[in-house]
């Protein structure tokens, strides 16, 4: 890479059709960048689309002022000629690097690659693809649109360039940044998590109802839900994910996951994307 400032970025390719990926292409279409959404599964890019279109419809007047910036397509070789690669798929290692392999082929030389975990290792990442140092960690919070945050994580290789290019995008998009060492969970969900994991340990052992135990912190520590609550907006699968990470990657049994949360996931209650979690989302 050169050293001649941030590689602009105009185009920009988001790997998942799921929350965080639709989020991030609402957040980019609204910055006037050129956006292709890809996922495996047309049905999915269509309606993926059609939300995103609607949402915005809201805020722009009219859809067909979308047209021409906003795109899907169920083959990753559509990718090829964006600016700027945000992967957005399941919190899996394996999952992404094999996103990767088959990807990176296709990227042009001077793309840059991203990654929206919310724990993997940026470094281990990038070493499944051909650009380490054009790779780096973009980590969203949920919802994208509302939230201001982006955490930045460079791996052992991120160039500056690649650094300051991601800043770029950040602020393009209206957000606000946080720069974090390559370290498992990184900075926002090292302390959320541990505090959600222990909530689930005090219903686990007794100690609360779910109730009390969302309105205590909520009310006690004045925070805009509880920590039930955001597991379950989160997704449990993906805070068990997580916490996984923490306890295996720092070796620290403070971080072993609650094995109510390790039933809840098996029972395939993952909050509410699947109607149930500590709450119930299928009635009114």
């Amino acid at each position: 890479m050169n050293d001649q400032g941030p590689i602009p970025i105009r185009s920009v390719g988001i790997i998942g059709a799921g929350q965080m990926g639709l989020g991030i292409a609402q957040v980019s279409l609204q910055a006037g960048l050129s956006v292709r959404l890809y996922d495996v599964s047309n049905e999915r890019v269509c309606e993926g689309i059609e939300k995103v279109r609607h949402s915005l419809s809201r805020k722009v007047g009219e859809d067909r002022r979308l047209e021409g910036t906003f795109s899907g397509s169920d083959s990753i070789g559509d990718l090829g000629n964006c600016d700027l690669v945000v992967e957005a798929a399941t919190e899996n290692e394996n999952i992404k690097k094999n996103i990767f392999e088959g990807l990176c082929p296709i990227l042009k030389p001077e793309a840059i690659l991203t990654t929206n975990t919310s724990s993997l290792s940026i470094t281990r990442l990038a070493k499944s693809t051909d650009r380490p140092d054009r790779f780096m960690g973009i980590h969203f919070m949920n919802p994208v649109p509302v939230m201001k945050l982006v955490e930045l994580v460079r791996g052992m290789a991120t160039s500056q360039q690649t650094y300051e290019a991601a800043k770029s995008f950040a602020a393009q998009l209206g957000k606000q940044v946080t720069t974090s060492e390559d370290s498992p969970a990184f900075i926002v969900n090292r302390i959320i998590l541990p505090m959600i994991n222990e909530a689930i340990f005090a219903l686990y052992e007794g100690v609360g109802s779910i109730e009390a135990i969302d309105t205590g912190v909520r009310l006690g520590a004045n925070h805009p839900m509880g920590p039930l609550q955001l597991a379950d907006f989160i997704g449990l699968d993906t805070c068990l994910a997580i916490m996984r990470v923490l306890h295996e990657g720092l070796a620290d049994p403070k971080y072993r996951p609650c094995p109510l949360l390790v039933r809840y996931v098996e029972a395939g209650w993952l909050g509410r994307k699947a109607g149930r979690g500590f709450y119930d989302y299928r009635g009114k």
